[in-house]
């Protein structure tokens, strides 16, 4: 679907209304964006923190939801080097959902994902993915967002931002049950399920900090 497409889909979903804009002005957001072969319209937290973003997902009909212990979504923010534009809109390219990595950890995956020249999405970015293509949440296919984490001090908060399919145990409750999940793994666990979601590029491009 070209940025045309996907701003309509938001628009119909109520990104407006979660953002307190009207349709033209988010529409004003993408219109200087480029429109490039496998682009993603991406939603900036700034824009809608991911927690409330994540209402709008959906499968068979149950709206998505972020588990109750992780009620601390919305200060989960960028790693260094997942270089997010400053700006409420804009585009990630090429998204993987990573499943040739499942089975591995968020420490292991990390280095590996680098190391391709790619990026790891970001948990609003994942959300964003699945807004516009929800389809890509399937039954031991899902994914996580290790380009997200909270930061403690000098250190990194050891959970790791994930987006699966809930059961409707535990916590979750019956409700919920088939609904799309933002949850959470330890930064050293391996699951058989997840894989690590990725982008090629984000654009517009930041612009680099000057050398001090």
């Amino acid at each position: 679907m070209d940025l045309e497409g996907q701003l309509l889909r938001l628009i119909e979903l109520g990104v407006p209304q979660l953002a307190g804009v009207s349709p033209d002005e988010l529409c004003r957001h993408g219109e200087t964006l480029p429109d490039v072969a496998g682009g993603l319209l991406a939603v900036h937290p700034s824009l809608v923190p991911a927690a409330t973003l994540a209402r709008l997902m959906r499968r068979h009909g149950r709206p998505g939801f972020v588990v109750v212990d992780m009620q601390d979504l919305d200060e989960f923010t960028p790693i260094d080097g997942a270089n997010v534009p400053d700006r409420p809109l804009y585009v990630v390219q090429d998204v993987e959902r990573g499943d040739e990595m499942s089975g591995w950890s968020p420490n292991e995956a990390l280095p590996a994902i680098v190391g391709r020249g790619r990026s790891p999405l970001t948990v609003s970015e994942g959300i964003s993915w699945l807004l516009q293509e929800p389809d890509r949440l399937e039954p031991n296919h899902c994914f996580m967002t290790i380009g997200s984490r909270r930061r403690k001090g000098a250190t990194l908060d050891a959970r790791t931002p994930a987006i699966w399919i809930s059961g409707g145990t535990g916590r979750d409750g019956p409700a919920n049950r088939a609904a799309p999940k933002v949850g959470w793994c330890w930064a050293g666990n391996r699951h058989t399920w997840l894989g690590f979601a990725s982008t090629a590029r984000r654009l517009p491009e930041p612009v680099p900090e000057p050398q001090r």
